[in-house]
């Protein structure tokens, strides 16, 4: 029986009827990310002893009926701190880092009696479109080798994908779990901000980071979002709304809900198979009895300027703490405490993390920061009011996750420009701080294509009735790559 194609549901089902145990399951999912690993390279470390004794313990106390998620292996972004697992931020700075502390998350992951099996490539400390910055490896598409899974959670996604593991965590700064979802056809969503806390997860930019669940189809994500939700006092940006059951308004109609699709998600820079795509999804929101109109949200395409200072601004704060005195990397080149700090950094960081930590300095720097940082916090705000004034009338927004399909690798890499242009339309929704996912929804020179839909504040469910209800009237989400066992 291959258990590394099964939805959670199938998973529950199997270990609580006990055709499986937790143990079987997780033996596996390592034996499945050891098979595919060479082809997909998503892992940066795997914790085999650790997960194995953590299944053995979960199948002597016996696994709820009641709680879906138990015994599940999931994978987690290797930003968020992980007590026992290497936590490297995918850099050279903190190749030998391991933590004394699980982030909040990944309690939460524990009290659903998940089991984490290992730590997923990434972009270096989150820092770019496509997991080539990672000082490690390059993690591949699980569709097609030769492309980019997409950045910066490339491993989570392409390790779902690919049938390494049914679940993954990634972090969402500026479309990076929205993105490499829909580069890999699967489900990503970046919940509100504030939804779940960020205790624990390695800032890149405060005020935008918020971290997420990567599944294969839309009920999964639901699950593993209402798990890892809730209010956390170690964290003073958390949010103290309730959490509701975000699988409860899924299987119902659509009908009557209005929808709106910004004619700026459809213009210059999106493939035309993207955008083929993604009105064909707007038709069938239609024939299940929604209302799409399109509207405007004009102050969307400035969203990439004022993203790369405030992010790169924070950023520059945020990664002062890795000088090389207190923990990570430290440079043997040096004669004094200047050298120390200087090399420990100019060794230990990539050069995309560079070139953001000095966009940033200069953004914040005395001469500058009126004409560019708190330039850019005004254009956010009105970013920020674009959206109430859509959802003032509307339920929910929709578009292309992406303007284009996955691209190859080594392709964009030396042209940070069209790298950041690639974010373009998931950026304005963590500027504002909603909630944004992405769901397959079609195909493009052989490639999946994401629907990003964008909700109201805390708005999730509603969310995932209208991804729920696309799936039951398509097939995408069951399409597989041929890793996964598709032609």
């Amino acid at each position: 029986m291959t258990l590394y194609d099964k939805s959670l549901t199938e998973l529950h089902d199997l270990l609580v009827s006990k055709e499986i145990s937790a143990q079987d399951l997780t033996r596996a999912t390592l034996d499945r990310i050891k098979e595919t690993e060479p082809e997909v390279e998503a892992f940066i470390t795997i914790s085999e002893d650790k997960a194995l004794a953590e299944a053995k313990a979960l199948d002597e106390k016996g696994i709820s009926e009641e709680n879906i998620l138990a015994g599940i292996p999931i994978g987690i972004k290797d930003n968020i701190v992980t007590k026992d697992i290497l936590t490297t931020a995918a850099s050279k700075i903190l190749y030998n880092f391991d933590p004394i502390y699980d982030a909040t998350v990944m309690e939460k992951v524990y009290q659903a009696d998940m089991i984490p099996v290992g730590k997923l490539n990434m972009d270096e400390f989150a820092m770019g479109g496509s997991t080539e910055t990672s000082y490690f490896k390059k993690t591949k598409n699980a569709w097609d080798a030769t492309k980019v899974p997409g950045g910066s959670s490339g491993g989570s996604a392409a390790a779902v994908a690919a049938g390494q593991i049914p679940v993954s965590l990634g972090s969402d700064t500026g479309g990076s779990i929205r993105q490499p979802a829909a580069f890999n056809g699967i489900v990503g969503m970046k919940p509100t901000y504030g939804r779940i806390s960020r205790f624990g997860l390695i800032a890149f930019a405060s005020s935008l980071d918020q971290i997420g669940p990567l599944t294969r189809d839309v009920r999964d994500n639901a699950a593993t979002l209402t798990a890892i939700s809730g209010y956390d006092p170690k964290d003073g940006t958390s949010a103290g709304a309730s959490v509701p059951d975000f699988t409860s308004k899924m299987g119902q109609s659509i009908k009557g809900m209005k929808v709106a699709l910004p004619k700026e998600y459809l213009g210059e820079g999106v493939q035309p198979g993207v955008k083929a795509a993604v009105l064909k999804a707007a038709e069938t929101f239609k024939a299940l009895g929604a209302e799409v109109e399109e509207v405007s949200l004009p102050h969307s395409k400035y969203g990439v300027a004022v993203y790369y200072i405030i992010a790169s601004s924070e950023a520059s704060s945020n990664l002062q703490r890795f000088d090389g005195i207190r923990y990570g990397y430290r440079s043997e080149n040096v004669k004094n405490l200047d050298d120390v700090y200087v090399n420990s950094r100019s060794e230990g960081f990539g050069e995309e993390v560079k070139r953001r930590i000095m966009l940033g300095t200069f953004s914040l720097s005395a001469g500058y920061y009126d004409a560019y940082f708190k330039k850019a916090g005004q254009v956010r705000t009105l970013i920020k009011r674009d959206f109430e004034k859509v959802f003032a009338d509307y339920d929910l927004i929709i578009g292309p996750s992406s303007p284009t399909v996955a691209f190859g690798l080594g392709e964009n890499i030396n042209d940070p420009i069209t790298m950041y242009m690639s974010d373009i339309l998931t950026i304005p929704v963590n500027l504002a701080g909603l909630p944004g996912m992405s769901i397959p929804c079609g195909f493009s020179e052989g490639l999946p294509v994401g629907l990003q839909i964008i909700g109201k504040p805390f708005d999730e469910a509603t969310m995932y009735q209208l991804a729920a209800a696309f799936e039951e009237a398509t097939d995408f989400h069951q399409q597989k790559p041929v890793i996964l066992g598709g032609k």
